[in-house]
């Protein structure tokens, strides 16, 4: 990582946490490190390093576990807590109706409130679904160029089911590695709904007819939100570091998209890595 004589200055050390964003041209990017909150924007052009320092806390009760899961949990909040049960990444298998929920206090704040089944251009057009205090940080955390909400559902299961009868006519998932290639073509997000919402209008029709017409509000012709990211250039080849093998990510930083650190060596998934204990330094 660049020349022998170039001072290395240690900026912050914590257990990370998923990069706050901020909606502006471009995305403002910050990266946690425990107590510390680091504007990453002004280090694109610096040669920056991230060193694992052996350490994992889990993000939710911070008690050391040997292995992350589902980024950033320990095992007994892993089995434990609603939010990382399965139907957080299947809503169409909520459980909340049928007494099951693990933590009902925390269904009802956060998936018994209104949800919105989106379209956006990531790797290409794909459909999804998200919390209306997530808007737009959803998007941002998947690296859309475009996003525009389709539909305004009443809870999680609803959103799901939506989201269900779409995804057999358009991708619910994004190619990250070409996500990080480069900006999606430009995409018509409306004529994308039109055509959607006609092949899929009876599905659509039986869902509100059977959970009710205000629990699945169609949105037309809604505001179309358009993301830049903070990249000045794109790998030719999208190659991800593990922390878990070699300890250490970094060299001079390219861009930011998503929650990835885009390196010429190589990109970083800070979310994938919640809870670890990193030190992030800068050369120069």
């Amino acid at each position: 990582m660049g020349e022998d004589n170039q001072e290395v200055k240690i900026l912050a050390c914590g257990a990370v946490r998923k990069m706050k964003t901020t909606l502006a041209s471009p995305v403002q990017y910050h990266l946690v490190l425990g107590e510390h909150d680091i504007p990453m924007n002004q280090y694109l052009g610096k040669v920056l390093r991230l060193d694992y320092r052996g350490v994992i806390n889990c993000v939710h009760c911070n008690r050391k576990t040997n292995k992350s899961f589902n980024q950033g949990y320990c095992y007994p909040c892993f089995k434990r807590l609603a939010q990382c049960d399965s139907c957080i990444m299947s809503p169409q298998k909520c459980h909340y109706w049928a007494g099951t929920c693990r933590e009902p206090q925390w269904g009802e704040q956060n998936c018994m409130v209104d949800h919105y089944v989106y379209l956006a251009n990531t790797s290409g057009l794909k459909v999804g679904i998200t919390r209306g205090t997530q808007i737009p940080t959803r998007w941002i955390d998947q690296g859309a160029s475009q996003a525009q909400p389709i539909f305004r559902v009443s809870n999680r299961l609803n959103s799901g089911l939506v989201e269900v009868v779409f995804k057999d006519h358009i991708a619910d998932k994004t190619n990250w590695r070409k996500m990080l290639s480069g900006t999606a073509e430009a995409a018509d997000l409306e004529l994308a709904r039109s055509r959607l919402m006609a092949d899929c209008a009876d599905q659509v029709a039986a869902l509100r007819d059977q959970y009710g017409q205000r629990a699945i509000t169609v949105l037309e012709a809604e505001s179309e939100t358009r993301i830049t990211y903070p990249v000045a250039s794109y790998p030719t080849k999208v190659s991800s570091f593990n922390l878990d093998k070699t300890g250490s990510a970094g060299g001079t930083l390219m861009g930011i998209k998503g929650q990835y650190l885009i390196f010429d060596t190589g990109v970083i998934n800070i979310r994938k890595y919640g809870g670890y204990q990193l030190s992030l330094s800068v050369e120069g």
